[in-house]
């Protein structure tokens, strides 16, 4: 029973008892009274006494425990996901993954349709059902902007004149990036007089949002974040996921096989549906080529540890000068980054002269990409341009054109069925109108209460971070100041841009944007042309301090440019965030969310940007030298684990690092803001029917947000190319360097939680 319903019979019973002996006494007629008690008399007085003192003292223990349980809906909820979540027959301090979500991982399976499954996706797949709700809710009268957003759902989720159209809206558009050589008849004598590099890449670019072999983007000077400026990088899109895929040797053979079949049958299913022949081996030599093409370019790229440091990134030259060291040649013809760049920008009226400082990520790269292309004819590149824009709208197309694909994802990622079609649908409308959706999803299910909670976790965990500078040994008094100014000068961001609520301002901004019912491809088609020029446009325009991020979004950010942390309304909710619920779940949830965000301001990448949010050394050569020492033993711990779920496979420590850092940073900085909420406030309340102290709640709520399980395929890619630890990993590595988790669950020297060597940067 709860302590609530146990209390009543309790003070029932003494009372009764008392009350009792009391008439029992005053009954008595004065003549029957003896003038003295006898022994026996005494003793059984003394006993009784005794009884009653106990019942008494019992009483107030049981109603003061009482008083320190939460019996509301919202502790009464909390409690109940806690306790179904967690597995307490294992021990805390030798698993405590195991301990916070064993109960989890055993009642959810992973969908068909998802590689990985766990308390982030289900938030998201409640948030898709809002979303799915709002978009299909009619309303008389709204902002253009939300008719938009709807009409383009409906389009979407016309499965049946999708159907119909097959193809046909694919064919229409091809000829317009000079068609795609696989799946047409004479290409060479319709296109090898007037095709050049330069023009399908930015036609792809500012219409159809394509990056493929050059990255041409307009962004923030690194060293000037009130500017915007050209960047030029490598690929950053591929079919396939690593380094290992494109071996095609040993395990990843497959691989290969799998990614050929699936363009080998898009171009037959092409070529058929155009009523074109099909000679199969000329195809397969065709496609064979292609995914030679793409494994050369992906062997350019320069490898992620390459690419950490945004001050090697930072080259910044003329582009003239662009055009005389870093050209490549495709057919004897010489790739003109002046023309490119013309080609581009003239769409946007904008003139870029030869002066033009531009910034380019990857000089490696494109000195590789010389050798490369020179092996490949245009028909080589045309067909694999053409390819990449297929990969990223096949998705659009009826149902033959995605089966096509069906059997590549399923080795890939292990997942064997698509999303329901309005799921789908919810999610690219999202994606595509983020500020009218985010509206819609503010509207239905977001309250402005939660702001003021949030600002002050906000500011108890940016005070101590200030705070811990203090006891950092390895930080000398002048960066230690540096690193205040910068911690208290970070914006923050809650919820939503008040502006997305104005009709006006919504309708201004999808004004250039309409779409047909009838037409999903040609809106698709639309929206990237859209978003692209919008980008394009901000060249000669200040940094506006805007949101970069949509209110309908379950994730936090932080942007070194803006030095800003974000909290979109999609992630306060439980069990992140709660009003109603303990502030040690709140804590060890958005809490650690805050630390780990506000961290990334001072890890691997984010130290290099100074407090306005420019590329710029103001660390000691000393500090710098202290810093990377004690990362590298983080890189070090994580780089020891290895993962059962992936075949036994090492996590990679280098490539995680900075959300380690920022993982290890977030519980620590969360923990200690809590402490000194309690010293300000007093104890909370307990939870009902859970016997954890709140600072073992603060944990296990942090450990039960990464929940999570992986199919084998996502386990191994996930080791190779995500930025993160697996959840395991996240809640393990940092806890293990935490000594007040040890201390919360008292934790012998010897438990697996408790590590002989810890590390710690922040």
């Amino acid at each position: 029973m709860a302590a609530g319903s146990v209390e009543p019979n309790l003070i029932h019973d003494a009372a009764g008892e008392r009350l009792d002996l009391r008439m029992t006494e005053t009954d008595t007629p004065k003549s029957a009274r003896k003038p003295r008690w006898t022994p026996l008399e005494m003793g059984l007085f003394t006993v009784v006494s005794l009884f009653l003192f106990i019942i008494v003292i019992l009483m107030v223990l049981f109603a003061t425990q009482s008083n320190k349980t939460c019996t509301t809906a919202d502790c009464t909820h909390s409690a109940s996901r806690l306790i179904q979540n967690m597995d307490a027959s294992v021990d805390p301090c030798d698993n405590f993954y195991q301990y916070a979500c064993g109960g989890w991982l055993k009642k959810n399976v992973i969908p068909e349709t998802s590689s990985r499954y766990g308390v982030y996706d289900i938030l998201n797949s409640n948030l898709e059902v809002i979303l799915k709700g709002v978009l299909e809710k009619k309303v008389d009268r709204e902002a253009a902007a939300l008719t938009k957003a709807k009409t383009l759902y409906n389009s979407c989720i016309n499965e049946k004149l999708i159907e119909q159209k097959g193809g046909r809206p694919l064919f229409d558009m091809l000829p317009d990036i000079f068609d795609w050589p696989i799946a047409v008849d004479n290409w060479e004598t319709v296109y090898g007089k007037t095709w050049r590099l330069e023009d399908v890449l930015a036609r792809l670019n500012w219409k159809y949002e394509t990056d493929v072999l050059v990255t041409f983007i307009i962004d923030n000077d690194d060293r000037d974040s009130t500017s915007h400026i050209i960047y030029v990088d490598q690929q950053a899109s591929f079919g396939l996921l690593s380094t290992d895929y494109y071996t095609c040797k040993g395990d990843f053979a497959k691989a290969c096989e799998v990614y050929e079949q699936f363009m080998f049958d898009l171009a037959k299913l092409i070529r058929t549906d155009r009523g074109l022949k099909f000679n199969e081996a000329e195809i397969k030599a065709e496609v064979k080529r292609v995914v030679d093409l793409e494994k050369d370019i992906f062997i350019a790229t320069d490898p992620p540890e390459f690419r950490r440091d945004p001050v090697f990134l930072y080259n910044k030259i003329e582009l003239r000068t662009l055009n005389r060291i870093f050209s490549f040649e495709i057919d004897s013809q010489r790739f003109n980054w002046s023309y490119f760049t013309a080609k581009i920008m003239d769409n946007v009226n904008i003139k870029v002269p030869e002066s033009e400082k531009i910034i380019n990520y990857s000089p490696r790269y494109y000195g590789k990409l010389k050798n490369v292309l020179a092996k490949y004819t245009k028909r080589d590149l045309q067909n694999y341009v053409v390819w990449r824009f297929l990969m990223k709208t096949i998705g659009t197309l009826s149902r033959a054109y995605r089966n096509t694909r069906n059997d590549f994802l399923k080795f890939l990622t292990g997942t064997t069925s698509e999303d329901a079609v309005w799921r789908r649908c919810a999610l690219l409308v999202n994606a595509v109108l983020t500020k009218a959706v985010g509206r819609l999803y503010v509207q239905e299910a977001f309250s402005d209460n939660s702001k003021q909670l949030m600002e002050e976790l906000i500011k108890d965990i940016r005070e101590v971070f200030i705070s811990n500078l203090n006891d950092l040994s390895w930080m000398d008094e002048k960066t230690k100041k540096a690193a205040e100014e910068k911690a208290r000068t970070i914006r923050q961001r809650i919820g939503y841009s008040e502006d997305i609520m104005n009709d006006e301002y919504l309708n201004n901004e999808y004004k250039d944007l309409n779409f047909s019912a009838e037409e999903y491809f040609k809106n698709i088609l639309r929206s990237m042309e859209y978003r692209a020029k919008k980008y394009l446009q901000k060249l000669r325009e200040k940094v506006k301090n805007t949101w970069f991020v949509g209110a309908a979004v379950i994730d936090a950010f932080y942007s070194s440019n803006f030095n800003e942390i974000v909290f979109p309304a999609g992630i306060l909710q439980p069990p992140y965030f709660s009003k109603g619920q303990p502030k040690s779940l709140n804590y060890g949830g958005i809490g650690m969310v805050i630390g780990h965000e506000i961290t990334h301001g001072f890890d691997i990448k984010g130290r290099k940007f100074d407090k306005d949010g420019n590329l710029k050394d103001w660390w000691t050569p000393e500090s710098t030298e202290k810093f990377l020492q004690f990362s590298r033993c983080i890189v070090d711990q994580y780089s020891n684990f290895s993962w059962d779920l992936a075949n036994g496979l090492h996590l990679n420590g280098d490539n995680t690092l900075r959300e380690n850092i920022a993982d290890n940073g977030g519980i620590r900085l969360a923990y200690q803001a809590y402490k000194k909420f309690v010293e300000r406030n007093g104890e909370e309340p307990l939870l009902p029917g859970i016997d954890l102290s709140h600072d073992q709640l603060f944990f296990l709520n942090f450990g039960q947000i990464w929940c999570e399980s992986y199919r084998l395929e996502q386990a191994v890619n996930s080791i190779n190319v995500d930025v993160h630890s697996p959840g395991m990993f996240r809640v393990l590595g940092s806890l293990q360097n935490f000594p007040e988790f040890a201390k919360a669950f008292t934790c012998k020297k010897s438990s697996n939680m408790v590590s002989e060597n810890v590390c710690r940067v922040w």
